[in-house]
């Protein structure tokens, strides 16, 4: 298809190639749904560039970019409460947000049902951590699918959310990192032809819909006979599915089988249609309640069985009890080692475990081969963009401060700074946090000085209630809150208060509301402003504000092209006559457009210099500047 609204709007039976995530968004508006929340986060936000591609007047469905997470999945929440099926979905860490409310959803009546589309991350690719969700399910008594392909994520979704209309409940499809962004020809049915009804059905008698000690038992024991209902479902789900590619005969008088899940299922398919072994597979799609009936005949009908999985051990730990409570005789072997325990799961690694259990049937992978190459790649530090306000509002910070000042860190673009040459930011725990982990270290602390940083979008996100303690207790600490107008690290989807959604929120206002006593805003470029204004704020004594503001100059470079054709800044040059070689530009500063020579000397890159000039007050000889009129290139 030419674009994202095409492939979501186009009304007749297709085919395409699409990424995991579009597949969903076109899933989303196959099933029915009305009502699409999210909070942007990778490896999911294509799922939003999808359902927001299409023009707002041509929307048979309501989609929102919600505060947080936790918002997201009360909006869509009470959506379907009010007869709607909806859907809401974010990444892994996004679900320790939402949890409060997530674990009250099944034990509610969601009348048009729900599906919550988690995004995890084995591997840590863009995450702070790799958590495995899939303990969420289980804590909260909720169903869950697992793709493994594009296809898979396209129907899974369309079935959970049959299944969560007829149970009047929710379901998880829980997506990983690959899944998501792998691309495959997918069959797309048709777009529903009636238009949605939004007629409203809330009705407290599909409660009750207060969770308090009276109703908590009658609400629980619901819960779970809905999970018993989609146990029985479970066992009989095209998505629990035994695969043979090379029969199922006996080898050396033995029958061998794996159970596995999601992508190492198909890597271990691989694995095998390389081998003429007749070892089966049982792959898991519908995941929680595992298909314990199917499980149990699997165990049964084979002596060695090999659990595979990404992550913690979950499924095996099921497994493991089903086969104790079922008598079966089988020898079970799994995952032993903390390497083994961590990161994604390729048919190398899965080869290898492979190996470890049957080695007179497969060989371990050859170090480098491949698939295990080691390179002697130079190390390459993660980069912000050129032009980035907070690079130069890390240069002209550090300027301010001495060593025995602490840097407390938050998520988002300005994480970076932890790297050199900044290293602002010497602990960064999860959104938000920044304020309440600089709270607690000025407590009892006269003898150092405190910032904490945070980003404009991470504060309207999670970053609101630690700010509003800092202020009410004074916390003695400096806050500098990055502003660059949109959430640039998840792909500049719009933030609360940028005037984007709604109206704009006056910043300064807001914390001269709050009661904040010293508050100071200053362009990130101005960098002895900057310089100063941190460093009276640091004197002040008690909780201080400094806003470091600049926009995001990827995003307006790109929004400055789409209105200007032909738009281009003039980039800056190094005048070598003049340049000191003090190599500011390069080892304190940090732009990329930088490159040091081994001869000593500084040029710029012109395929990365976007011309902003935030370089321009760094050079102590001033030896950086724009081309002069009528010269030579």
């Amino acid at each position: 298809m030419s674009t994202l609204n095409d492939a979501l709007t186009r009304p007749e039976a297709w085919s395409g190639m699409l990424m995991g995530n579009h597949a969903l968004a076109r899933a989303m508006l196959e099933a029915g749904a009305q009502v699409m929340t999210t909070y942007p986060g990778s490896p999911t936000p294509e799922i939003a560039a999808a359902l927001d591609a299409v023009p707002k007047d041509a929307r048979r469905y309501y989609f929102e970019y919600s505060t947080n997470e936790k918002v997201a999945l009360e909006v869509a929440a009470g959506a379907s409460m009010n007869g709607h099926l909806s859907t809401v979905f974010f990444k892994s860490v996004g679900l320790n947000v939402a949890s409060d409310s997530m674990i009250q959803l099944p034990l509610m009546g969601l009348e048009g049902g729900m599906v919550v589309v988690l995004g995890d991350d084995p591997g840590a690719n863009s995450s702070q951590n790799e958590q495995d969700n899939r303990h969420f399910c289980r804590m909260s008594y909720m169903p869950m699918f697992e793709p493994a392909t594009p296809a898979e994520a396209y129907e899974m979704y369309i079935e959970a959310a049959r299944l969560a209309r007829e149970q009047r409940t929710a379901v998880i499809v829980r997506m990983t990192t690959h899944v998501c962004h792998a691309k495959q020809v997918l069959n797309f049915g048709p777009l529903p032809a009636r238009e949605p009804d939004w007629t409203p059905r809330f009705d407290p008698a599909n409660g009750p819909y207060i969770p308090i000690a009276k109703t908590v038992h009658p609400l629980k024991r619901r819960a779970l006979e809905r999970l018993e209902a989609f146990a029985e479902k479970s066992d009989a789900s095209r998505f629990n599915v035994i695969l043979s590619p090379n029969g199922s005969a006996p080898l050396n008088g033995k029958r061998l089988g794996v159970i596995s899940v999601a992508i190492p299922a198909y890597a271990l398919l691989e694995n095998l249609t390389q081998t003429e072994h007749s070892i089966d597979i049982l792959k898991v799609g519908l995941s929680y309640p595992l298909p314990r009936n199917k499980i149990a005949k699997f165990l049964t009908d084979h002596d060695e069985v090999i659990i595979i999985e990404e992550l913690d051990r979950v499924m095996e730990t099921e497994i493991k009890a089903i086969a104790w409570e079922e008598g079966a005789r089988c020898r079970i072997m799994s995952r032993t080692t903390l390497d083994e325990l961590q990161g994604e799961l390729d048919p190398n690694r899965t080869n290898d475990l492979l190996a470890r259990h049957w080695p007179d049937l497969f060989e371990p992978e050859p170090q480098g081969s491949a698939g295990d190459q080691q390179l002697d790649v130079p190390p390459r530090l993660p980069q912000m963009c050129p032009g980035c306000g907070h690079r130069s509002a890390f240069h002209a910070i550090k300027a301010a401060i001495d060593e025995a000042t602490i840097t407390v860190g938050d998520i988002g673009c300005h994480s970076l700074g932890n790297q050199p040459p900044y290293d602002m930011g010497q602990m960064i725990y999860s959104m938000g946090a920044s304020s309440g982990l600089a709270a607690g270290l000025s407590i009892g602390n006269d003898a150092r000085k405190i910032i904490a940083f945070l980003g404009d979008s991470t504060m309207f996100h999670a970053g609101l209630p630690g700010l509003l303690s800092a202020m009410l207790y004074d916390h003695d600490f400096t806050l500098v809150l990055l502003e660059n107008g949109t959430t640039a690290m998840t792909g500049h989807q719009p933030r609360p208060g940028s005037g984007e959604i709604g109206e704009k929120i006056n910043l300064v206002a807001m914390f001269e509301t709050f009661g904040v006593k010293l508050i100071k805003d200053v362009d990130s470029y101005a960098q002895a402003k900057l310089t100063a204004a941190i460093k009276e704020a640091l004197d002040h004594k008690g909780f201080s504000v400094v806003i470091a503001r600049h926009p995001c100059m990827l995003k307006f470079v790109r929004d400055q092209k789409k209105k200007i054709p032909g738009f281009k800044m003039p980039q800056v040059e190094i005048d070598q006559e003049t340049c000191d070689r003090a190599m500011v530009c390069v080892e304190k500063f940090g732009c990329p457009s930088f490159t040091a020579h081994e001869d000593g000397s500084v040029s710029v890159h012109t395929d990365l210099c976007i011309g902003d000039g935030s370089c321009l007050p760094t050079c102590p000889v001033n030896a950086i500047g724009r081309p002069k009129p009528g010269a030579k290139k």
